[in-house]
């Protein structure tokens, strides 16, 4: 490592012959009193729309919390675009930014300022925070609506404040963690749209965790399975090398089965093994 830059294996770095990663792991690990991730090697190369599936409990949102700087890895590094970051730590230039399941959103202040709010200690200028805010909810669609209160807006409204939240800090890398998860399924495919068009419009390198086949088929360049707990890549998969969607998800379908039926597998043994069975 030089200049806390580190060279990621070839794999990692590369990938397929491809440009170096955007946002990568090296022998990520993550131990509670059960090992939760297991030497996990993430590539995403930059503008990608990488979806994640797995079992529940596997360590999906883990993952996210460890990328976006909520929890540290027991060990391994997180680079982004060739640094070593230390993202529980301020001391770095790198930005991510993560969309939760529930949107997040202060009751009090209007969506304009829940925006503003994170802008604060980022040291962004009032005048340039105004404008980050008004262009981004611009953005996803809720100009008309900045100075509306959360309880005034429909779920989907309210998620789409989150995302323009999110991507007012003009992060590196967005994370979004299962966030049309509440929604009808009306409201869950207009997001999807919505969330396309905000990809294919800022460029941005987005990771997504998702418990739909067919939603990380729809939206994604590629796709990773993560086996069951504790959680590694199973496999990567280019959805536009497949041309036959349907026989896509039919064989992600068929991994992400074998990997639930295993987590139940081991989720039994290690219940027979408490119970001195």
């Amino acid at each position: 490592m030089q200049d806390g830059r580190i060279a990621p294996p070839a794999a990692v770095a590369r990938g397929n012959g491809g440009p170096p990663p955007k946002l990568a792991t090296q022998h990520l690990y993550k131990r509670y009193q059960l090992e939760v991730i297991h030497d996990l090697q993430l590539a995403v190369r930059p503008g990608a729309f990488y979806s994640i599936l797995g079992p529940n409990g596997c360590g999906k949102t883990t993952l996210l919390r460890i990328l976006c700087g909520l929890e540290a890895p027991t060990s391994g590094h997180v680079i982004i675009d060739g640094d070593v970051v230390e993202l529980t730590r301020q001391q770095h230039q790198h930005r991510v930014a993560i969309v939760f399941q529930e949107p997040r959103l202060l009751p009090w202040k209007s969506i304009a300022d829940n925006v503003r709010l994170c802008l604060r200690p980022l040291g962004v200028p009032e005048r340039e925070a105004r404008e980050r805010t008004r262009r981004y909810l611009e953005l996803v669609g809720l100009g008309s609506f900045m100075h509306y209160y959360p309880n005034r807006l429909s779920g989907g409204m309210q998620q789409r404040a989150s995302i323009a939240r999110a991507l007012a800090v003009e992060p590196d890398v967005l994370l979004m963690d299962e966030p049309f998860s509440a929604l009808d399924a009306q409201n869950r495919r207009i997001m999807q749209d919505e969330t396309l068009k905000i990809w294919q419009e800022t460029h941005k390198t987005i990771v997504f965790v998702t418990h739909s086949i067919s939603e990380a088929v729809r939206l994604s360049t590629e796709v990773a399975v993560l086996t069951a707990r504790p959680a590694t890549i199973r496999q990567v998969v280019t959805v536009r090398d497949h041309a036959d969607t349907r026989a896509l998800e039919a064989a992600l379908l068929q991994m992400l089965t074998e990997e639930v039926d295993r987590q139940r597998a081991l989720d039994l043994e290690r219940q027979r093994v408490g119970a001195g069975v």
